[in-house]
């Protein structure tokens, strides 16, 4: 892949990461009245009915192979937002942000010890410089280890080997019927959750604020962002693609700042110095 396909490559998965960060403070108004599995069943489900049309016409074959890889990236994902949701139920969303981001680390880990990759040092700085910002920009109080900081971590492993596997699969799959398959799953598992564990699913607010939210994350934050991230993956290896995924709370910061009326202080302002720092030095 020449040079300028590469940073095509990296600026659309960049675009996926913003897409995730400023589709957060939507999310955060959406579930204030809808729990938290139902608006991921309809989100996800509505994803997949936008994915099955364009995979109906672009789809060259449907492997028994390439659905079983759609369901294993489904059941991973899926279990990814499970941990993070219920860690929110134990301690902060600020360290929930923070630990979920260390995933930023466990990614160049995991392909060296597990996968045998070799991580180039700029990818390594990168990594260690990009979660130093995201504790800066993300961090407002202390940090014990309880449960829900368990599960927090958790999450962060589940979203590294996410991203392994969807580099993995994505060189030898058909990315339509893969990530057709992966939302399908999601929003399957979604709707069982909430079927257990919230007290509807169907029966819910179908407000203007709910709509809005459905259909940004569902074209913009889903279809689009597994499509492109499944891609592009097959050029971008995850070591440096999680480190371009870090952008997501910067973009949500500055999203609030612009949108929601947040202030940042200085030293969240370091922290967003340092990801874009962090990011620039994996791309050199």
């Amino acid at each position: 892949m020449n040079i300028k396909s590469n940073i095509k490559a990296e600026l659309m998965l960049a675009s996926v990461a913003i897409f995730w960060g400023v589709t957060f403070l939507m999310m955060q108004d959406a579930i204030a009245t809808v729990p938290v599995y139902a608006f991921l069943f309809y989100r996800f489900g509505l994803a997949f009915v936008i994915m099955l049309a364009i995979s109906y016409k672009k789809a060259q074959k449907v492997r028994p192979t390439d659905l079983f890889y759609g369901l294993v990236l489904g059941v991973i994902l899926f279990f990814a937002y499970a941990s993070q949701t219920f860690a929110l139920l134990y301690t902060q969303s600020s360290i929930v942000a923070f630990l979920t981001g260390l995933m930023v680390i466990f990614v160049p880990f995991f392909s060296f010890v597990l996968f045998r990759q070799h991580i180039p040092k700029k990818v390594i700085i990168g990594s260690i410089l990009g979660a130093v910002g995201l504790y800066y920009l993300t961090m407002n109080s202390s940090l014990s280890f309880g449960f829900g900081e368990t599960l927090g971590v958790f999450c962060a492993v589940l979203f590294a080997f996410h991203l392994l596997y969807t580099e993995i699969f994505s060189k030898k799959c058909d990315i339509f019927v893969v990530v057709t398959t992966q939302l399908l799953v999601v929003a399957f598992l979604s709707m069982i959750f909430s079927f257990v564990f919230e007290p509807v699913t169907f029966d819910i607010e179908f407000s203007r604020t709910f709509f809005i939210a459905l259909i940004v994350t569902a074209v913009f934050a889903t279809a689009y962002a597994f499509l492109v991230q499944t891609y592009m993956q097959k050029f971008v290896t995850a070591s440096k693609t999680v480190i371009i995924f870090i952008l997501e709370p910067l973009s949500a910061a500055f999203y609030g700042v612009f949108v929601g009326g947040e202030v940042l202080l200085f030293w969240q302002l370091v922290g967003a110095g340092l990801i874009i720092f962090a990011t620039i030095i994996s791309q050199i």
